[in-house]
């Protein structure tokens, strides 16, 4: 038997048969296991892993265990997991066992003594079976018990003679395409990526970006609900384009606004983080014409107003439910932000001395900027400072970019 760590990829089998199936699972991103003939692990699929590992890292496995032994199930799901493994492995047994059944030359007797203690009384209900099959099951995946109904296919692999050479089982959502490739095609896979991988909440230092549009509640009395509803989805996209390009993650949207975050750890390093915030709100600066033009009004109707700061303490992360995955970040940096970009009246980027600063001299240049010669004004000190920002960040120093 073979111990993969959580951070090691899972090794092809040495059947060449099975490192065939196996390279084909991976290569379409399949949730996938595959056994030998006597039930022994062979092969994971790092998709299979990943989310029985909540996206945070792939889940450590033994090659070589029985896929429903004792050792393998409490690698899987935890000596704790008493009644997650009973729910959702037991019902993948159930899905498949009567294939092990098949399998087992000892029969039922013989598999009750190599599956784990607490799915040994489902044995009796299986019947054998050799034939490849496609069940719909429910199973939970991740820690947090992400509950759906699932395809589960069992596939008998087999050589040119017809012998057996082990099995595939592959797991997907039980979701038509229509559906499933709406989602995948309108994402952005960098984006998806990056939203991965801050899966795991925790300290993110970097750059932080807030953007609204201004005078948003006349314009929503100017306009019919559907003519405004239909420009503030026209701007959202336009912000979240825009982002997205300059290697950003899109945090929430509140009414028309947008907040984003670029962590150092996406880039390369602080000044390129700090560089990406500055040109996502150019670049949605320079995309509100265009905006303005498709809605049919003047381009001086669709300003937006932005804040841009850096977040040395921010705890960021993605939130998850049934219903959306958002990405967002809790701390003071992030308060102060929204207040910079409160007081960017009259269409103005305003950028604080902690982000300007982190720019590398030939970032700086290949953004315009001098940073030694920039002047700054605390906000506290602004004709356009609310209320808010003269109480919750008044030293904080800014400048117009």
């Amino acid at each position: 038997m073979v111990r993969v760590e959580a951070g090691e990829p899972c090794p092809l089998p040495d059947d060449p048969v099975l490192a065939e199936w196996a390279v084909a699972m991976s290569n379409e991103g399949n949730w996938a296991f595959i056994v030998d003939p006597s039930w022994n692990l062979q092969f994971v699929s790092d998709d299979q892993r990943l989310s029985v590992g909540g996206d945070i890292q792939m889940v450590p496995i033994v090659i070589g265990e029985h896929l429903f032994g004792p050792e393998l199930t409490e690698t899987f799901w935890g000596p704790r997991e008493s009644e997650r493994v009973a729910g959702t492995w037991g019902r993948f047994f159930a899905t498949v066992g009567g294939a092990t059944l098949a399998d087992t030359a000892g029969g039922k007797d013989e598999l009750r003594s190599i599956v784990d203690p607490r799915l040994a009384e489902l044995v009796e209900e299986l019947s054998p079976s050799s034939a490849n099959i496609s069940t719909r099951t429910m199973l939970s995946i991740g820690p947090n018990n992400r509950t759906g109904l699932v395809v589960t296919k069992t596939i008998r692999i087999r050589d040119n003679e017809g012998g057996l050479r082990g099995t595939v089982m592959t797991h997907v959502p039980a979701v038509g395409m229509h559906v499933l490739g709406t989602m995948a095609l309108e994402r952005d896979p960098g984006h998806l990526a990056r939203t991965r991988s801050v899966a795991h909440a925790g300290r993110r230092p970097g750059a932080i970006l807030f953007a609204d549009l201004e005078g948003s509640s006349a314009l929503s009395r100017t306009l019919s609900t559907s003519s405004y509803f239909a420009t503030a989805r026209r701007l959202v996209r336009a912000t979240d384009r825009c982002v997205v390009d300059a290697g950003g993650l899109v945090g929430r949207h509140v009414g028309d606004g947008v907040v984003a975050f670029f962590p150092s750890e996406v880039f390369d390093s602080e000044s390129a983080a700090a560089m990406a915030s500055i040109r996502a709100a150019r670049d949605i600066e320079a995309a509100m014409p265009d905006v303005a033009a498709e809605c049919g009004l003047p381009a001086e109707q669709l300003v937006m107003r932005f804040g841009l700061h850096w977040g040395s303490t921010i705890f960021m992360g993605n939130i998850s439910t049934v219903a959306r995955s958002e990405v967002t970040a809790l701390g003071d940096e992030v308060n102060e932000a929204a207040r910079i970009e409160a007081c960017a009246t009259g269409g103005r980027l305003l950028a604080s001395k902690p982000l300007v600063e982190r720019l590398s001299n030939t970032d700086a240049t290949t953004l315009g900027i001098d940073p030694d010669h920039v002047t700054y004004t605390q906000l506290a000190n602004l004709t356009s400072a609310t209320d808010k920002a003269r109480r919750d960040a008044p030293a904080i120093a800014v400048c117009e970019l």
